[in-house]
């Protein structure tokens, strides 16, 4: 397994690097839609794990909402004399406040499944407002690149996923040597109080980076944004844990061999991304 998770990060990694800095944004918005319809097919089975035709009419949906996105707001308009296109803005604040009903939905689990667990229109909904947001989020953020600075949007997503990464590497090491405490036994039994803990504390990895590349940014705020984001990942993260519980699945899929399926790499940054850049656009816009 080990073996595995190691030669897919060597080939996976550098693929994501190179889109991240290297794709201009109007392709980098397309391959996006790629990315994020393996993704979809992985959430239809958490609708409904033993029936294509629902797996396959929520990838569709999601195909056509995301393909709609890209041809109605081109990559040039997503950003306007510093404001976010109102498409956009309005998507990533519908999806951070469904962050906050799925962690309600985290807090009183198992009770609350009994609301949408047998219920395809609302699994389908939560899978939209999961996966639609993300990818407006990613999209914002990479357009914020310009020939003056084409590496500044890269860099801004590359932030957020290196706090989520930071914070998952070490909730899983303080986890494993340190953790007693159960976060969320009915959610996700492996999870525990330390980890959480520990991951928080690796973040600070991250704000000395930031710090060091950017010295005059206001180290308070750095530092208070980048455990606010760690912990909002650490929702998007026990989200999905929850659903494939549900489910009765343990990974959402398999084609990232030792890591599992699409959305299980990408299921912390759900979360993360459009948080982070509606507070990009509160502080630093």
């Amino acid at each position: 397994m080990l073996k595995h998770r190691i030669i897919t990060a060597v080939w996976l990694i550098p693929l994501v690097m190179g889109a991240i800095f290297f794709f201009p944004v109007e392709y980098f918005s397309w391959a996006l839609v790629a990315v994020f319809l393996i993704a979809a097919k992985e959430w239809g089975r958490i609708i409904d794990k033993r029936c294509n035709i629902t797996q396959w009419s929520f990838t569709l949906t999601i195909g056509i909402l995301l393909v709609a996105l890209n041809l109605f707001v081109p990559s040039d308009e997503v950003w306007f004399k510093g404001h976010l296109h109102p498409i956009f803005l309005a998507i990533m604040v519908i999806g951070a406040c469904w962050w906050a009903i799925s962690l309600l939905f985290i807090l009183s689990y198992p009770k609350s499944s009994t609301l949408w667990a047998k219920s395809h229109m609302f699994k389908s909904m939560f899978g939209q407002l999961t996966l639609i947001p993300c990818f407006t989020a990613l999209v914002a953020l990479k357009a914020l690149s310009s020939p003056a600075d084409p590496y500044y949007g890269g860099s801004l997503v590359f932030l957020v996923m290196l706090t989520v990464w930071a914070t998952d590497s070490g909730a899983y090491f303080a986890g494993k040597t340190l953790g007693k405490h159960k976060l969320m036994p009915n959610v996700s039994p492996a999870k525990t109080v330390e980890g959480l803990i520990g991951g928080l504390l690796t973040t600070m990895l991250v704000v000395a980076v930031v710090m060091l590349l950017s010295p005059e940014q206001e180290l308070g705020l750095v530092i208070v944004v980048t455990l606010f984001v760690a912990l909002v990942s650490a929702v998007g993260d026990l989200s999905e844990s929850m659903f494939k519980r549900v489910a009765d699945i343990k990974d959402s899929g398999t084609i990232l061999p030792g890591h599992g399926g699409g959305l299980d790499r990408i299921d912390s940054l759900t979360a993360a991304l459009p948080v982070f850049t509606l507070i990009y656009i509160a502080f630093w816009m």
